[in-house]
C-alpha cells in the first residue's frame, strides 16, 4: 500500500456521514489505524453512526490541533504512517480552508497539492472533507485541483482536473505587502551563526515571547542563514517586524537560486541541499512563503499570536 489522497465536496450533511463512516468501517475491518479529525459539531453526529465496537477503534483527534501549520501536519502525517508501519494508516479529516488571510489559505492549499508527492511511500490513506457550502468558487477549483482521486455518488474515481503541483508551483516576486505595526530589527548573515542566534535570542526576549516561541525563531532563522552560507550568496539579512496579529521574519538572500515555493514540503528533500534546513523550518513557524527573482530570494516566515499547539502527541 502506498499513499492515497482523496477528496469529498459534500454540500448535505448526510452525504458526508456516509462516505465518512464507510471510510472507518473499512479501516476497522481491515485493522488499519483510523484517525477521524474534522470540526467538533460534526465529530459527534458521525461517531453516533457508528457501533459501539466500531468508536473504541477510531482515533479522534482534535482538528484545531492537527492544523496549527501545514508544515507541521505534514509532519505529523509523515510520523503518523512510519510509527504504525507496516499497518495501513486511514485519516478522515477536514482541511482548513474557510478561515484565514489569502496567505494562510494559499499556503494550506500548497500542502494539499504536494501530499502526493511528500507522502507518496507511506501506507496512508488520507480522505480530506470539504462543506462546498462554505467555500468560494476559487477555493472548491482549487480543491479539485488538488486531489487525484475525487468521491463522487458511485464512490472514488480518479480525477481528470488534477494538477498536483503545478496548481501552486510558481514561485512570486514577492510576498504579498503586510502593515509594519512596530520597529523593524534587521541583522546581517555573516560568517557567525553563533552571534546571529544570539541576536535573535535577545531580539526575541525583549520583544516578550515566550521561551518555546524565542527557540522556534532561532531554529527556524539559523537553518535559513545556513542555507544562505553554505548553498547561496555567502551574505544576506534577516528582518524582523511586527504586523497585525503576527511577528514575520524575513531572510534574504542575495543569490536568487531558491525558486521553488513547495521547497521543504517534501520529506524526501532532505536528501537535497536546500530542502532539509526548510524542511524543518515549515514546522517550527506558523506560515513560510518563498518568493524572489534574480535578484535575490526570500523566505518569510510568519509567527502567529496565539498559544502554540503541537501534534508530536497525537493520534
Amino acid at each position: 500500500m502506498t499513499f492515497e489522497h482523496q477528496g469529498l465536496l459534500f454540500h448535505r450533511e448526510q452525504r458526508f456521514h456516509e462516505v465518512a463512516q464507510q471510510r472507518l468501517r473499512s479501516a476497522v475491518r481491515e485493522n488499519a489505524h483510523a484517525v477521524l479529525a474534522v470540526s467538533p459539531r460534526r465529530v459527534t453526529a458521525l461517531t453516533e453512526g457508528l457501533s459501539d465496537p466500531e468508536r473504541t477503534r477510531v482515533h479522534v483527534t482534535d482538528r484545531a490541533e492537527l492544523y496549527t501549520a501545514p508544515g507541521r501536519t505534514l509532519a505529523f502525517l509523515h510520523r503518523l504512517a512510519l510509527m504504525h508501519d507496516p499497518s495501513p494508516v486511514v485519516v478522515v479529516a477536514e482541511p482548513p480552508l474557510t478561515d484565514g488571510s489569502a496567505m494562510e489559505l494559499r499556503e494550506w492549499l500548497r500542502l494539499e497539492s504536494v501530499l502526493s508527492t511528500a507522502l507518496a511511500p507511506m501506507p496512508l490513506r488520507l480522505l480530506c472533507v470539504h462543506d462546498s457550502r462554505g467555500l468560494a468558487p476559487p477555493v472548491r477549483s482549487a480543491v479539485r485541483a488538488t486531489h487525484p482521486v475525487l468521491v463522487g455518488p458511485d464512490g472514488p474515481r480518479p480525477n481528470g482536473g488534477y494538477l498536483g503541483t503545478a496548481a501552486f508551483g510558481v514561485r512570486p516576486t514577492a510576498p504579498e505587502p503586510l502593515p509594519v505595526t512596530g520597529p523593524v530589527h534587521q541583522l546581517e548573515i555573516g560568517q557567525s551563526l553563533p552571534r546571529l542566534r544570539r541576536d535573535l535570542t535577545g531580539l526575541g526576549h525583549a520583544a516578550g515571547w515566550p521561551d518555546a516561541r524565542v527557540d522556534d525563531l532561532v531554529v527556524a532563522v539559523n537553518e535559513l542563514a545556513a542555507n544562505v552560507l553554505e548553498h547561496g550568496a555567502g551574505k544576506g539579512t534577516v528582518t524582523l517586524w511586527r504586523a497585525p496579529g503576527r511577528w514575520v521574519c524575513d531572510v534574504f538572500d542575495e543569490d536568487g537560486g531558491l525558486i521553488d515555493p513547495l521547497t521543504g514540503y517534501r520529506p524526501a528533500d532532505g536528501t537535497r541541499p536546500r530542502g532539509y534546513g526548510l524542511w524543518i523550518t515549515r514546522q517550527t513557524c506558523d506560515f513560510l512563503e518563498i518568493s524572489g527573482s534574480a535578484a535575490g530570494s526570500l523566505v518569510r516566515l510568519h509567527f502567529l499570536d496565539r498559544v502554540e499547539s503541537r501534534v508530536e502527541g497525537l493520534g
